[in-house]
Protein backbone atom coordinates (compact mmCIF):
# COMPACT_ATOMS: atom_id res chain seq x y z
CA UNK A 1 0.00 0.00 0.00
CA UNK A 2 1.48 3.29 -1.19
CA UNK A 3 0.97 5.51 2.14
CA UNK A 4 0.76 9.08 1.03
CA UNK A 5 -0.73 11.51 3.01
CA UNK A 6 -3.71 11.81 0.82
CA UNK A 7 -4.18 7.95 1.38
CA UNK A 8 -3.15 8.39 5.27
CA UNK A 9 -5.93 11.32 5.06
CA UNK A 10 -8.61 9.15 3.37
CA UNK A 11 -8.35 6.09 5.40
CA UNK A 12 -9.04 8.94 8.51
CA UNK A 13 -12.41 9.35 6.59
CA UNK A 14 -13.44 5.88 6.97
CA UNK A 15 -12.00 5.48 10.63
CA UNK A 16 -15.03 8.06 10.49
CA UNK A 17 -17.61 5.94 9.51
CA UNK A 18 -17.89 3.34 12.71
CA UNK A 19 -17.54 6.46 14.52
CA UNK A 20 -20.79 7.99 12.95
CA UNK A 21 -22.64 4.92 13.24
CA UNK A 22 -22.18 4.43 16.86
CA UNK A 23 -23.62 8.06 17.28
CA UNK A 24 -26.54 7.59 15.14
CA UNK A 25 -27.69 4.69 17.29
CA UNK A 26 -28.88 7.73 20.21
CA UNK A 27 -31.69 9.78 19.28
CA UNK A 28 -31.68 13.64 20.80
CA UNK A 29 -30.34 16.95 19.74
CA UNK A 30 -26.66 16.34 21.37
CA UNK A 31 -26.07 12.71 19.63
CA UNK A 32 -27.37 14.76 16.29
CA UNK A 33 -24.53 17.35 16.60
CA UNK A 34 -22.05 15.40 17.16
CA UNK A 35 -22.59 12.89 14.40
CA UNK A 36 -23.22 15.74 11.81
CA UNK A 37 -19.75 17.47 13.08
CA UNK A 38 -17.91 13.83 12.63
CA UNK A 39 -19.41 13.60 9.04
CA UNK A 40 -18.77 17.23 8.32
CA UNK A 41 -14.85 16.07 10.06
CA UNK A 42 -15.00 13.81 7.29
CA UNK A 43 -16.05 15.79 4.26
CA UNK A 44 -13.13 18.57 4.75
CA UNK A 45 -11.10 15.81 4.99
CA UNK A 46 -12.17 14.73 1.72
CA UNK A 47 -11.49 18.04 0.11
CA UNK A 48 -7.65 17.99 1.70
CA UNK A 49 -6.97 14.93 0.36
CA UNK A 50 -7.53 16.29 -3.21
CA UNK A 51 -6.01 19.02 -2.44
CA UNK A 52 -2.74 17.68 -0.77
CA UNK A 53 -2.77 15.17 -3.97
CA UNK A 54 -3.06 17.56 -6.58
CA UNK A 55 -1.00 20.26 -5.19
CA UNK A 56 2.04 18.45 -4.15
CA UNK A 57 2.31 15.68 -6.52
CA UNK A 58 1.18 12.94 -4.15
CA UNK A 59 -1.57 11.18 -5.91
CA UNK A 60 -1.66 7.11 -6.57
CA UNK A 61 -3.34 4.97 -8.16
CA UNK A 62 -4.48 3.53 -4.86
CA UNK A 63 -5.82 7.00 -3.93
CA UNK A 64 -7.75 7.41 -7.33
CA UNK A 65 -9.95 3.99 -5.79
CA UNK A 66 -9.48 4.50 -2.57
CA UNK A 67 -11.00 7.86 -2.27
CA UNK A 68 -14.50 7.22 -3.86
CA UNK A 69 -14.46 3.85 -1.82
CA UNK A 70 -14.63 5.84 1.57
CA UNK A 71 -17.02 8.66 0.46
CA UNK A 72 -19.24 6.12 -0.83
CA UNK A 73 -19.17 4.28 2.79
CA UNK A 74 -19.23 7.80 4.41
CA UNK A 75 -22.42 8.49 2.28
CA UNK A 76 -24.06 5.01 2.74
CA UNK A 77 -23.35 4.64 6.20
CA UNK A 78 -25.27 8.20 7.05
CA UNK A 79 -28.24 7.47 4.90
CA UNK A 80 -28.86 3.62 5.56
CA UNK A 81 -28.78 5.09 9.69
CA UNK A 82 -31.14 7.80 9.14
CA UNK A 83 -33.61 5.75 6.94
CA UNK A 84 -33.63 2.89 10.10
CA UNK A 85 -33.49 5.69 13.22
CA UNK A 86 -36.54 5.57 15.34
CA UNK A 87 -36.82 8.96 15.15
CA UNK A 88 -39.63 10.67 13.28
CA UNK A 89 -39.46 11.97 10.42
CA UNK A 90 -36.78 9.20 8.49
CA UNK A 91 -35.47 9.95 5.09
CA UNK A 92 -37.19 7.86 2.70
CA UNK A 93 -36.25 4.00 2.74
CA UNK A 94 -36.58 3.90 -0.97
CA UNK A 95 -34.22 7.20 -1.82
CA UNK A 96 -31.69 5.19 -0.04
CA UNK A 97 -32.12 2.19 -2.37
CA UNK A 98 -31.72 4.72 -5.50
CA UNK A 99 -28.86 6.47 -3.83
CA UNK A 100 -26.94 3.58 -2.64
CA UNK A 101 -27.50 1.20 -5.55
CA UNK A 102 -25.88 4.15 -7.85
CA UNK A 103 -22.99 4.02 -5.64
CA UNK A 104 -22.63 0.58 -6.11
CA UNK A 105 -23.11 0.48 -9.79
CA UNK A 106 -20.70 3.32 -10.41
CA UNK A 107 -18.38 1.18 -8.44
CA UNK A 108 -18.67 -1.91 -10.26
CA UNK A 109 -18.15 0.31 -13.54
CA UNK A 110 -15.01 1.24 -12.30
CA UNK A 111 -14.13 -2.08 -11.43
CA UNK A 112 -15.01 -3.25 -15.38
CA UNK A 113 -13.19 -0.24 -16.77
CA UNK A 114 -9.71 -1.50 -14.72
CA UNK A 115 -10.04 -4.96 -16.43
CA UNK A 116 -9.83 -3.28 -19.31
CA UNK A 117 -6.67 -1.49 -18.20
CA UNK A 118 -9.16 2.36 -17.71
CA UNK A 119 -8.95 4.25 -14.24
CA UNK A 120 -12.73 6.00 -14.30
CA UNK A 121 -11.93 8.95 -12.26
CA UNK A 122 -14.12 10.92 -10.51
CA UNK A 123 -16.47 13.33 -12.86
CA UNK A 124 -16.89 17.19 -12.61
CA UNK A 125 -20.90 15.94 -11.85
CA UNK A 126 -20.10 13.55 -10.13
CA UNK A 127 -18.31 16.01 -8.14
CA UNK A 128 -21.70 18.37 -7.76
CA UNK A 129 -23.20 15.62 -6.76
CA UNK A 130 -21.32 14.64 -3.65
CA UNK A 131 -21.20 17.66 -2.55
CA UNK A 132 -24.63 18.15 -2.79
CA UNK A 133 -25.14 14.96 -0.77
CA UNK A 134 -23.10 16.61 1.75
CA UNK A 135 -24.73 19.52 2.41
CA UNK A 136 -27.72 17.38 2.35
CA UNK A 137 -26.62 15.21 5.17
CA UNK A 138 -25.52 17.50 7.62
CA UNK A 139 -29.02 19.05 8.18
CA UNK A 140 -30.81 15.55 7.79
CA UNK A 141 -27.93 14.50 10.95
CA UNK A 142 -29.08 17.32 13.21
CA UNK A 143 -32.30 16.58 12.26
CA UNK A 144 -33.76 18.99 15.04
CA UNK A 145 -35.63 22.41 14.69
CA UNK A 146 -33.22 24.92 15.85
CA UNK A 147 -33.51 28.80 15.76
CA UNK A 148 -36.83 28.67 13.87
CA UNK A 149 -34.99 26.10 11.34
CA UNK A 150 -36.33 22.99 10.52
CA UNK A 151 -33.04 21.51 9.88
CA UNK A 152 -34.63 18.01 8.23
CA UNK A 153 -36.89 19.68 5.61
CA UNK A 154 -33.83 22.10 4.45
CA UNK A 155 -31.66 18.80 4.25
CA UNK A 156 -34.45 16.36 2.38
CA UNK A 157 -34.98 19.53 -0.02
CA UNK A 158 -30.98 19.39 -0.76
CA UNK A 159 -31.20 15.61 -0.61
CA UNK A 160 -33.79 15.33 -3.67
CA UNK A 161 -31.61 17.69 -5.75
CA UNK A 162 -28.69 15.40 -4.71
CA UNK A 163 -30.44 12.37 -6.02
CA UNK A 164 -31.35 13.54 -9.28
CA UNK A 165 -27.45 14.79 -9.84
CA UNK A 166 -26.54 11.42 -8.72
CA UNK A 167 -28.71 9.54 -11.29
CA UNK A 168 -27.54 11.88 -13.99
CA UNK A 169 -23.90 11.48 -13.13
CA UNK A 170 -24.62 7.30 -12.80
CA UNK A 171 -26.00 7.31 -16.34
CA UNK A 172 -23.25 9.51 -17.50
CA UNK A 173 -20.56 7.02 -16.22
CA UNK A 174 -22.61 3.91 -18.09
CA UNK A 175 -22.23 6.13 -21.21
CA UNK A 176 -18.99 6.53 -20.82
CA UNK A 177 -17.38 2.78 -20.16
CA UNK A 178 -20.00 1.96 -22.78
CA UNK A 179 -17.96 4.10 -25.40
CA UNK A 180 -14.52 2.84 -23.94
CA UNK A 181 -15.22 -1.00 -24.22
CA UNK A 182 -16.64 -0.25 -27.84
CA UNK A 183 -13.75 1.61 -28.83
CA UNK A 184 -11.46 -1.39 -27.74
CA UNK A 185 -13.93 -3.93 -28.82
CA UNK A 186 -13.56 -2.17 -32.50
CA UNK A 187 -9.32 -1.80 -31.83
CA UNK A 188 -9.39 -5.49 -31.36
CA UNK A 189 -11.44 -6.19 -34.36
CA UNK A 190 -8.74 -4.00 -36.41
CA UNK A 191 -5.75 -5.91 -34.96
CA UNK A 192 -7.26 -9.15 -35.64
CA UNK A 193 -7.80 -8.36 -39.30
CA UNK A 194 -4.26 -6.72 -39.72
CA UNK A 195 -2.72 -9.62 -38.00
CA UNK A 196 -5.01 -11.65 -40.36
CA UNK A 197 -3.86 -9.88 -43.45
CA UNK A 198 0.00 -10.29 -42.17
CA UNK A 199 -0.26 -13.73 -42.07
CA UNK A 200 -1.90 -14.49 -45.13
CA UNK A 201 0.56 -12.23 -47.07
CA UNK A 202 3.67 -14.27 -45.13
CA UNK A 203 1.49 -17.86 -46.51
CA UNK A 204 2.08 -16.18 -50.62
Amino acid sequence: MSLTVPNIVTLFRIGLVPVLVILLLFNGPLAGWLAAGAFLIATISDYLDGYIARNYGSGSVLGTFLDPLADKLLISAALIMLAGMPRTPRVPAWMVVVIVGREIMVTALRAVAATQGVVLGAEELGKYKLTLQAMALVPLLIHYTHWHIDFFAAGMFLLWISMAVSIWSGAEYYVKLMWILRGDVRRQSRDQDSHACTRAAQSR
